[in-house]
């Protein structure tokens, strides 16, 4: 870690940026560093945090060198924490500084939180008692230390009451330590009521976790199966080892159900993280995980890079789902480090999915998972029946997007008092506007994209950069006014279409861009499964795990949508969407219907959803993949070129494209144009780079960057191992 000469020490410095190696820094005299410590060292013209790393230091005079100006008072990041983030670098090509920078992500964490000044009763007595008084001694005689404002507020008095007593030497000043950010998890609070199959799965997960070494189990369990209540007896047992647990969730800011659940079998919530997190509770949160305090985290993706000090099992809840793929500055799946984390740590890991990704259920098919299937609903409720509708032979009225045929069914299910579901994945009022006259149509002015039409606020705004203008009243290429039309639905029509047949009905609309965010989304979610809805109209974030006790239909406006683009995936992607949304219905017992609108009625993906067969779908998934070398019988890397202006883009591609050597192995398609070809004012090109299973593709890659034109300018190149998304 150091190089030690007879006046001065020097230490590896890993730093949050774009750097390919820990820089040398001195160790000033009397200071101490392990590899892990977490520091403040000069970079430039400022200072910044990072991580005393491993290896040895530069061939450089210490003397020569810059000194660390600080080491944290807080637990040294640990060596399964280090290999992690070697590990992400070296698979996805990422500056490791970048890597680590997501560690790094609550500075105010790195020194202790500060202890506040509390009271105690001592052995003095008052000079005369008072009704207020006696109140106060009596809540502190049970010898706890208090604040002065909590002693006031408990026994009902002003601040000045507690102070006198004070001055009287009545109380004597204590430090109180900071308050844990949830209570510690009680095993032995609640035992759940297992079904025999759910029960064989629950063993099997604890004597993995007692075991205490490696292993990766598949629960692949219909919607309503109990696959949680399953993982949480491994999330038990694994708590009486003394270990942590983290338990991922695709959208944590929006599972409140899923923290009453674990409360309610713990007697306590987990910590959370994500993003909408206030900056205070991401420190303390982070700084108690480190401690060791936080026992359990329920988090979206970032929470892998929390710094955890015994880490004992990882959950990864709804593993086939895109939101644990980050495609921003560092590419990873959290899905698949998170199998690294824990062959790293030698713990185990769960991973829960009513619709497994088809790179899970090939691993488990070749013994590298353990698959756990649950096959019934609990309480042997019965999964809804799932029919498709026709939208040929039965097309809606002129100007709607729902049939005759999923209005009526509708109708019933109000006349019984329960609820619907409408999905459709497609934010806003309408993708597209146009004139009627000139067919001006109104795009995003730095991305190729139209603006989609928000009525309820009155804009047209950009999904991809965000860019919004209002929805003017004529059309701005030819001035004529009443004349621009919406093209297509989005949930906020398909939510004026329903007020129109159902004016009586209550109807909310829920979307991930609705105002007042994560927190009224929250209680939507809970007015739903309270009954206080009769009709909701959703996006895909209604597919997510949520329980709606009284809703027996479900409606798909639009099963094509997820099929009409050129993604390998799309078929899988659009199986697991609807399989997951449709599963909402009848999830307590209650008769319940799935129907799907479509084009396509005999597409595979439609008719392994209406059949209920799912083998048989994966098996043909599994197949075409395989015919096609395609994930996970292939490896595929994206390289994306972007730049202030498309020439420039072009020619790194191109010039990239020139440095690829011919190898049997690897296969190099393009530069093309991006799909989306412009995107906040930057044009990209994309290479695809397809390979062999077994084929080193990260050196392949890394060869062609080195040899490919050095990027210079506004060019800016990234480098996506295992993509996603294809546009």
């Amino acid at each position: 870690m150091t190089a030690d000469s007879p006046r001065t020490r020097a230490a590896p410095v890993l730093v949050p940026m774009p750097a390919e190696r820990a820089y040398s820094y001195a160790v000033p005299d009397g200071m101490q560093v392990v590899p892990g410590s977490v520091v403040r060292v000069p970079l430039g013209p400022r200072e910044v945090a990072g991580i005393v790393w491993d290896g040895p230091v530069e061939a450089v005079d210490p003397k020569k060198l810059r000194p660390i100006a600080h080491v944290f008072d807080c637990p040294p990041i640990t060596d399964q924490m280090r290999r992690l983030v070697d590990w992400i670098a070296h698979y996805t090509l990422s500056p490791p500084g970048m890597v680590a920078r997501m560690i790094l992500r609550a500075p105010e964490a790195f020194d202790p939180e500060p202890w506040t000044e509390g009271l105690k009763r001592s052995d003095g007595e008052p000079d005369r008692m008072t009704a207020a008084r006696a109140r106060v001694l009596e809540m502190a005689n049970d010898g706890m230390a208090w604040t002065r404002s909590g002693l006031a507020h408990a026994a009902g008095v002003s601040s000045t009451v507690i102070d006198g007593l004070r001055a009287q030497g009545v109380f004597e000043t204590v430090l109180i330590p900071p308050r844990p950010v949830v209570a510690a998890p009680d095993t032995s609070y609640a035992s759940a009521e297992l079904t025999n199959d759910q029960q064989t799965v629950a063993n099997s997960l604890r004597g993995q976790v007692e075991a205490d070494r490696f292993a990766v189990t598949l629960i692949d369990g219909v919607t309503g199966s109990g696959k949680t209540e399953v993982y949480f007896e491994a999330v038990a047992a694994a708590l009486d080892k003394g270990k942590q647990v983290l338990i991922l969730l695709p959208e944590i800011a929006l599972t409140q159900a899923f923290l009453e659940r674990f409360q309610n079998r713990f007697g306590a919530k987990p910590a959370e993280w994500h993003s909408d997190l206030p900056p205070r509770m991401r420190e303390r949160v982070w700084r108690q995980v480190a401690e060791g305090g936080v026992r359990v985290v329920a988090g979206a993706r970032s929470a892998l890079f929390l710094p955890f000090n015994n880490l004992g099992l990882i959950v990864v809840d709804e593993e086939h789902d895109p939101a644990y793929k980050q495609e921003d500055r560092v590419f990873y799946n959290a899905r698949d480090m998170a199998v690294v984390r824990a062959h790293i740590g030698g713990f185990p890991v769960v991973l829960a999915s009513a619709t497994p990704s088809v790179e899970s259920r090939v691993n488990a098919e070749q013994g590298k998972y353990a698959r756990s299937v649950l096959s019934a609903r609990f309480a042997e409720a019965a999964l809804p029946k799932l029919a498709t509708i026709d939208m040929r032979r039965s097309p809606p009225a002129r100007g709607g997007f729902l049939s005759p045929m999923l209005l009526a069914k509708m109708r019933e299910t109000l006349g019984r008092q329960e609820q619907s579901l409408l999905f459709l994945n497609r934010r806003g009022y309408a993708p597209l506007t146009l004139c009627r006259v000139c067919g001006h149509r109104f795009g995003c002015p730095v991305c190729s994209a139209w603006l989609v039409e928000h009525r309820f606020r009155g804009q047209l705004i950009c999904h991809h950069c965000g860019h919004n203008e209002k929805r003017p009243e004529a059309c701005p290429e030819c001035g004529t006014f009443d004349h621009l039309v919406a093209c297509g639905p989005g949930v906020e029509r398909i939510a004026e279409e329903v007020v129109s047949h159902f004016p009586d009905a209550r109807t909310i609309v829920l979307s991930s861009d609705m105002l007042g965010g994560v927190k009224r989304l929250r209680l939507e979610l809970e007015a739903i499964a309270n009954g206080e809805a009769d009709i909701v109209i959703g996006t895909q974030l209604v597919a997510k795990g949520h329980n709606f006790p009284n809703m027996t239909l479900v409606g798909v406006v639009d099963a094509d949508l997820g099929l009409a683009n050129g993604d390998p995936r799309a078929a899988e992607r659009t199986y697991q969407l609807l399989s997951q949304v449709t599963g909402r219905a009848g999830r307590t017992g209650k008769k319940s219907l799935g129907l799907l609108q479509t084009f396509q009625p005999d597409h595979p993906v439609m008719r392994a959803i209406v059949s209920g067969d799912s083998e048989a779908f994966y098996e043909r998934e599994i197949s075409e993949r395989e015919k096609a070398a395609l994930p996970p019988f292939g490896r595929l890397a994206g390289i994306i070129v972007s730049a202030a202006t498309r020439p420039e883009a072009e020619s790194h591609a191109r010039g990239l494209r020139r440095a690829a050597q011919v190898a049997q192995d690897v296969h190099v398609l393009g530069p093309a144009e991006a799909p989306l070809a412009l995107i906040g004012g930057r044009h990209r090109f994309r290479l695809l780079v397809q390979a062999d299973r077994k084929a080193d593709i990260q050196g392949y890659i890394r060869a062609l960057l080195a040899a490919g034109p050095k990027v210079r300018g506004s060019v800016r190149v990234q480098v996506d191992i295992d993509p996603q998304s294809f546009l």
